[in-house]
């Protein structure tokens, strides 16, 4: 499933946060990840979107789920950069 918002533009929203990170709080942000029950959640309507059979409130929830992962998938992209470029120096 595909975000509304498209990762350059994302990105491009998500750069002044990283900007924000230092070593520890980019560790932090890379441990970051969805409790047990959301997981579950996002798993199961996972299923229901390849079994064709999601109602539309399903698929809003989803839609938010995959927007929320993409935001965070780009600030651990960050917090990996960062981290990186620490440790060169």
């Amino acid at each position: 499933m595909r975000s509304t918002i498209t990762t350059p533009a994302l990105d491009r929203l998500v750069d002044p946060l990283g900007e924000c990170l230092t070593p520890e709080t980019a560790r932090r942000v890379l441990r970051l990840k969805a409790d047990r029950k959301l997981q579950a959640r996002v798993d199961y309507l996972a299923g229901r979107r390849i079994e064709g059979t999601m109602t539309p409130e399903e698929q809003a929830e989803y839609s938010s789920y995959v927007s929320y992962s993409t935001f965070v998938a780009i600030l651990k992209s960050k917090a990996r950069q960062l981290l990186a470029n620490s440790e060169r120096n």
